[in-house]
């Protein structure tokens, strides 16, 4: 029976990342598939998963599955960020006993990891790819054991790209979830309720547009093609253009002409905040480029999709 060419499998199409995945692999003409997750049940998440690993790769020539779900922040708990890998863990081997069953399919993954959690007491800054890592939370040991988990894939001639990504920030961030400080900031503004930040204000952070984020993904499997099967290559996706809280709230107030409503203060996750994360990626310099949204005008975005959002009828609150 004759099989389709590729498909683009993202699992956490309904995130900031995974959304852009899926609109920006849309608009370039990907043939799209968005898994509908259960992510409350653990069992039955990884039942869907493994459902969808066996259509796809039935059907399809060559199936691209982008990873970018994930809850886990700093501040999580360790049940929960250890729930997380133990559903990818058990997709793996789903995926790889579907390979096994469709050996004339072609499998590429990416995970979405986290430069700011695995970076977070390296040494040095800025990081790159040769830095090693050195969490400092156990949000960034977990990122560490998704990568890991994602690696085993190359076994079976997978090739694999890790992206280490630095903060993303963007319109269409889940507001009911105190993540994103730059959405966060622009949340308290239109609310005109203070923010507590927990970090000082000279906190250097690379922010990165989470469109510019999803078309360097895209890029970037593309290039996973020149490393062959089995190959796991890590790349950082960031701006490259590190600035420190105090731009951010400097450039909210720049384009709100008001002064932003934050409050420092302290928090259990505080010693788990590394106070410079400068990032500098020595692979693929033609996705960087891809980083071309400026901070006025993502914020700028940002902040009007936040400002829709909560004025809306039923929006967040």
């Amino acid at each position: 029976m004759a099989r389709d060419g590729r498909v683009t499998w993202v699992v956490g199409g309904g995130g900031l990342l995974g959304g852009q995945l899926v609109a920006c692999a849309t608009t370039a003409g990907r043939a799209v598939h968005a898994s509908k997750v259960p992510w409350h049940d653990p069992d039955a998440a990884v039942s869907v998963l493994a459902h969808d690993a066996e259509r796809l790769l039935a059907t399809f020539d060559g199936v691209d599955l982008l990873w970018a779900a994930g809850a886990g922040v700093v501040a999580t708990g360790q049940d929960a960020l250890d729930r997380e890998v133990s559903v990818l863990d058990a997709v793996v081997d789903e995926l790889d006993a579907a390979c096994d069953r469709h050996p004339g399919t072609t499998v590429r993954a990416f995970l979405a990891s986290s430069a700011g959690g695995v970076y977070a007491g390296s040494s040095d800054p800025p990081f790159t790819e040769g830095t090693a890592t050195s969490p400092l939370s156990p949000y960034g040991t977990a990122k560490l054991a998704s990568e890991s988990a994602v690696r085993r894939l190359t076994a079976r001639g997978a090739s694999v790209l890790i992206g280490r990504i630095a903060n993303l920030y963007g319109p269409g961030q889940n507001l009911a979830k105190p993540q994103g400080l730059i959405t966060q900031l622009c949340r308290a503004e239109v609310q005109r309720s203070p923010l507590l930040i927990y970090v000082s204000l000279d906190t250097a952070r690379d922010y990165v547009y989470v469109r510019d984020a999803a078309r360097m993904v895209l890029a970037g499997m593309d290039r996973l093609s020149d490393a062959g099967p089995g190959a796991a290559v890590v790349k950082i996706l960031a701006s490259q253009a590190a600035v420190t809280l105090a731009t951010i709230v400097g450039e909210l107030s720049r384009i709100t002409k008001r002064r932003a409503p934050i409050v420092l203060g302290t928090s259990s996750s505080t010693p788990f905040q590394a106070r410079d994360l400068r990032f500098r990626s020595t692979l693929w310099p033609e996705v960087d480029r891809l980083a071309s949204t400026t901070l006025a005008t993502g914020i700028g975005a940002t902040f009007a999709d936040v400002a829709r959002s909560l004025r809306r009828p039923g929006g967040p609150r």
